[in-house]
């Protein structure tokens, strides 16, 4: 996902988004000891999302003060 597309998101949405993205991680994770997981790259690509979506909720945060 886009930062740009996620800008335009609302903070609760934002909010979702992050929990199902950390639930995707710890499944993707789970699967890789598994043996289930066929895209390792997948692994990075939602920890960059997360690490998107916290850094635009803390920009927003540090803008309200």
């Amino acid at each position: 996902m886009k930062a740009k597309e996620l800008r335009q998101k609302s903070d609760n949405e934002l909010e979702k988004i992050l929990q199902e993205k950390r639930k995707k991680l710890y499944q993707l994770r789970s699967d890789l000891v598994a043996g289930k997981v066929k895209n390792v790259r997948e692994i990075r690509m939602v920890k960059k999302d997360i690490a998107r979506i916290l850094t635009i909720l803390n920009e927003r945060k540090l803008s309200k003060k």
